[in-house]
């Protein structure tokens, strides 16, 4: 059986492309960690200050904030958000 053997260019493409992929792997949960901050605000302002840094706490840790966030795709979130506090007035 013949085998083709890779050219030096189809090896390094390989060795570049495994090394773009490693990199890329270990910057997503940091990446998603600085997306959670930026949001932290929002996360505040809709669930309140206790419930909402406790939310984004968790979504900032990075194997459990994805966890977590694929788990509430399905399901809605682990925290609710805060109930409104407008009230009808009478007159």
């Amino acid at each position: 059986m013949a085998e083709r053997k890779k050219s030096i260019k189809r090896k390094l493409v390989h060795a570049g492309g495994w090394q773009v992929a490693k990199r890329a792997a270990k910057m997503i949960p940091f990446g998603g960690t600085l997306v959670v901050v930026g949001l932290v605000g929002h996360d505040i302002k809709k669930k309140g200050v206790v419930r909402g840094v406790i939310n984004s706490g968790i979504d900032a840790i990075p194997v459990v904030g994805l966890a977590k966030n694929a788990i509430e795709l399905f399901t809605g979130d682990f925290i609710s958000d805060k109930q409104d506090r407008k009230v009808k007035g009478t007159r």
